[in-house]
């Protein structure tokens, strides 16, 4: 559960777990048919198939649904899902999230998809896992202002959910610890294969002759340097505006400018940001921890400008948006 406040860059429905279970197992089946060998040496790494991370059904069901309830927060009005709806790349489409109390918040909500291969939860990486997030965003009072006490109170009441925590939780039952890993759980079940996925898999019929080329455009001016890894971003910390100062330009520095600063209290960590993943990133905007940038096209010229320093052609600038479509994956609807 990423934060509402405080996290930029139609088949029939099924379960989530059975329906991403399907999913994955279809697309990797396709991938093993299709595919002569996996591509080696590339600065990015296909997704892993669900059944690698051994995740337990019973807790992903337990998760779906909390992360679906608004009795996490104090009025009862914001759950999980408020700012990370699967029909919108598991983000909100806002600038701002809205949490508890129709608060608007001063961050924008990233993807919640693939997040279990983060290496820090949160634009400021101030948690290291995501049951430590969960429990942050229940207290956090802009967000859902909960507290675990009251939470359990009220949940424990539903016999149901009780009896399901049991079931998936015999030594613990229904306890913060284990709604926490219930959530984050969830969370990890919530990958999104691609077409690129496939292309890194051996499928060299994957991508689009414009794909590739945006894909070598984007090692090769650079991008990798932070986009890169399983996730595609997601592993580092890295300031924003390396190259020309954006808060300079953009003006009006709030606190929450501040990224990794405002966890280590470190000058050097002013304006330092965990590295967003680009998985499902044309599917996201608005875009970066501001929310200020519209379409993927203002972003790519953005990062060109602040990040890298250099400049590229029109035509370059296309193909590496073409490129970055082809990293939007399958994904499974889930009603809110």
């Amino acid at each position: 559960m990423f934060t509402p406040l405080d996290c930029g860059w139609g088949w029939q429905r099924l379960p989530i777990f059975s329906a991403h279970l399907l999913l994955g197992s279809m697309f990797f089946a396709a991938s093993v048919s299709v595919a002569a060998e996996p591509l080696v040496g590339e600065p990015i790494s296909p997704l892993p198939s669900l059944e690698s991370l051994q995740l337990d059904p019973k807790k992903i069901k337990l998760g779906e649904r909390l992360f679906q309830d608004t009795r996490f927060s104090k009025d009862n009005s914001t759950a999980c899902i408020s700012c990370h709806s699967l029909n919108k790349g598991g983000a909100d489409g806002r600038k701002n999230s809205i949490g508890v109390r129709q608060q608007v918040g001063v961050i924008n909500a990233p993807s919640i998809f693939n997040s279990g291969l983060n290496f820090r939860q949160f634009w400021d990486g101030r948690s290291d896992s995501l049951e430590d997030q969960v429990d942050k965003v229940v207290h956090d009072a802009h967000e859902l202002d909960m507290n675990w006490g009251d939470l359990l109170a009220i949940l424990s009441t539903d016999a149901a959910l009780v009896a399901e925590f049991k079931a998936a939780y015999p030594q613990e039952g229904l306890q913060a610890t284990s709604i926490q890993n219930a959530l984050a759980s969830y969370q990890r079940s919530l990958l999104t294969p691609s077409r690129f996925d496939r292309y890194l898999l051996g499928d060299a019929k994957a991508l689009e002759e414009d794909e590739l080329k945006g894909y070598q455009l984007f090692k090769d001016y650079g991008c990798v340097a932070c986009h890169q890894g399983v996730n595609i971003g997601g592993n580092m910390f890295q300031k924003f505006g390396v190259m020309d100062d954006y808060f300079a330009k953009r003006g009006g520095v709030s606190t929450a400018d501040l990224g990794r600063f405002n966890v280590t209290q470190q000058e050097a960590d002013k304006h330092v940001f965990k590295v967003p993943s680009l998985r499902n990133v044309a599917l996201t905007a608005p875009y970066f921890h501001d929310g200020m940038t519209d379409t993927l096209d203002a972003a790519v010229d953005v990062m060109f400008r602040h990040q890298l320093g250099r400049t590229a052609s029109a035509t370059d600038k296309r193909l590496i948006v073409k490129f970055l479509t082809s990293l939007s994956g399958e994904t499974t609807e889930v009603k809110p």
